[in-house]
């Protein structure tokens, strides 16, 4: 069952909710009442312990959740009222949620289902570069990524030009650009065997103009496919993103909920953030119907999520879901090194391997911190999605898993600030045949025989 929850009486609580001023809803309501919320359940982070192994711990980081989106809700920007949800209302969209899904279609069609903690069934993997592309490179690259065999979806690479046009939101050029940009997948999954293969699109669409233009079983997104629907940082969203949400529930595709919270802003530290997923997870439940949530919380400064105090709150806010919902949630992985660096090799691992035993589904990886065009590659989503597999597989305790991930953190942690930019995919790959190159093979390789002689038990 995917069906939204109660669709219209919530959306139109963006005319009858509570008036607020912009100004006023964060540093008045939202962190306050999140201020309160960590005190009143004793969240403490612990930077020595990446991955908790404190259950309680972890009900108390969902019950804490449950209640600041109770209390916050969600703030739409265009009319200043807020979308507020209640307790019964929760209790019901959990109660009616699936926690399994088909998606994609025919031979290419894949279960996605829930999973626990330390669950010995692999992660979910989608696989997504999350950088802006060349229009000449953007074929070859939806190539490479749909070439991978533990890719379960894709979400293809964002374009700038279309046609030699540059693509700016809300005109035609990001109809046009939007249009070429599901040609180009669709073709590459065809070309490569996979015509029914998930995907998430498409990217290249900020407006909901450009997004409901492609909606078509024949050529474009079909009811098969999700789209990502953002909720605006933090807790806010707006009529183009609830356009959307409407759409998608009467057009008939998935769609999944797509949040960043920030590190060192509205949301405070380490608690702040676990607190802050678990309350946009049932956002993206109750009021924008999604199937799945889609979280990549980032740290003001650096722009990534592959450091401790993100990884901490990623771990526990992983398993307060995993052992009290049935919800489907996906971690974006952002590191700070770019392509062909062995630091983006181990930042991706060492976030693959906390979020899959902490009950995530991968989501990985943008290279880079997701800033620059072109960088990113198959290769550094390959070894985070082989290290979730071989992670799920062997039955990996959260112990083992805090232990090697504190040895990958050595490897990188001090660069964060500086981390090396790495090289532009034409530089990793060969972009006729979209393979890598053998000079980048070659480093992954020797970075899986290492992650090999820490404990992770690969099955090829």
């Amino acid at each position: 069952m995917s069906n939204p929850y109660r669709l219209w009486e919530i959306q139109q609580r963006s005319n009858t909710g509570p008036y607020c001023d912009e100004d006023d809803f964060l540093p008045k309501i939202f962190t306050p009442k999140l201020k309160g919320i960590i005190k009143k359940y004793e969240i403490k982070y612990d930077p020595e312990r990446l991955i908790p192994v404190d259950d309680d711990l972890a009900d108390r980081v969902w019950q804490a959740g449950w209640e600041l989106f109770r209390e916050v809700g969600l703030y739409n920007t265009d009319t200043h009222r807020i979308i507020k949800v209640s307790d019964e209302e929760i209790k019901e969209a959990l109660y009616m949620a699936s926690d399994r899904y088909w998606v994609g279609a025919g031979k290419d069609a894949v279960l996605w289902k829930h999973r626990r903690v330390e669950d010995t069934e692999p992660p979910f993997c989608l696989f997504s570069p999350d950088c802006t592309c060349s229009e000449e490179l953007h074929y070859s690259m939806c190539l490479a990524f749909l070439k991978e065999p533990l890719l379960d979806g894709f979400c293809a690479p964002i374009l700038e030009n279309s046609i030699g046009l540059k693509i700016r939101s809300a005109s035609p050029f990001e109809i046009n650009g939007c249009t070429q940009h599901i040609y180009n997948l669709r073709l590459a999954a065809r070309q490569v065997g996979r015509p029914g293969v998930f995907l998430v699109a498409v990217g290249t669409a900020e407006h909901d103009s450009g997004q409901i233009a492609v909606s078509n079983n024949e050529w474009g997104v079909r009811t098969t496919d999700a789209r990502i629907i953002g909720t605006l940082t933090e807790f806010k969203t707006a009529d183009t993103m609830l356009n959307r949400v409407v759409h998608c529930c009467q057009y008939g595709c998935y769609s999944g909920n797509l949040t960043g919270p920030i590190y060192g802003g509205w949301c405070g530290g380490s608690e702040g953030i676990a607190v802050a997923l678990v309350a946009y997870s049932l956002n993206g439940l109750c009021i924008y119907g999604s199937i799945f949530n889609q979280h990549f919380p980032f740290h003001l400064n650096w722009g990534s999520n592959t450091t401790r105090e993100l990884l901490w709150p990623i771990a526990s806010a992983g398993q307060a879901m995993a052992r009290n919902s049935k919800l489907l949630y996906t971690s974006n992985g952002f590191s700070n090194a770019g392509p062909m660096t062995e630091m983006v090799f181990y930042e991706t691992a060492c976030h693959a391997l906390v979020s899959t035993v902490t009950g995530w589904h991968l989501w990985e990886m943008a290279s880079a911190r997701n800033k620059y065009r072109n960088r990113a590659t198959p290769l550094e989503a390959r070894i985070g999605m082989e290290v979730g597999h071989a992670a799920a597989r062997q039955g990996m305790t959260r112990d083992k898993a805090n232990e090697i991930a504190l040895k990958l953190l050595v490897r990188y942690e001090d660069r964060a600030a500086d981390a090396p930019m790495g090289k532009e995919y034409q530089e990793c790959y060969d972009v006729a045949t979209a393979l890598p190159t053998q000079e980048h093979f070659d480093m992954y390789r020797r970075v899986k025989d290492e992650l090999s002689d820490m404990g992770i038990e690969f099955p090829y």
